[in-house]
């Protein structure tokens, strides 16, 4: 029997990346559902569950671009733009919805300007993806 040595592809790495992050996403819907819903204020735990959703929906959709097979370049631009922008849109969300709990008001007002920045990354990302499957589909007739 000859053993082919395992060669990781961007493809098995993007997967992965979707994978842990729906795990992450999962594990801070708990945190929110069963520990922050006694902490939080009614308006900070509907921000962090705001978060979670749009972590969950784009986790999901990492792991299905991870399946989709077009243009190596565009797949990468794609994923990383969704990636960084879920990134930076929920993970803004998270810091500023908890800040109360670490007892720092100022230092998070810097986050503001990134939930939006974030939220526009994601928009791109899908843009990217319809155009992209377009203009594939058109080298490919």
């Amino acid at each position: 029997m000859i053993s082919r040595p395992f060669l990781c592809t961007m493809e098995t790495k993007w997967t992965q990346i979707a994978a842990i992050s729906m795990a992450i996403a999962v594990a801070l819907g708990a945190l929110g559902a069963h520990t922050l819903k006694d902490i939080l204020s009614p308006e900070s735990l509907a921000s962090f569950e705001t978060g979670v959703r749009y972590h969950t929906i784009h986790s999901l959709a990492l792991l299905l671009l991870s399946g989709i097979t077009f243009h190596h370049r565009r797949k990468n631009l794609i994923f990383s733009t969704m990636f960084y922008g879920m990134l930076m849109f929920s993970g803004s969300i998270y810091l500023l919805s908890t800040r109360s709990l670490f007892s720092i008001g100022e230092q998070f007002s810097i986050l503001g300007p990134v939930t939006p920045i974030g939220g526009l990354m994601l928009i791109s990302s899908w843009l990217i993806l319809a155009f992209g499957l377009k203009s594939e589909a058109l080298d490919h007739p």
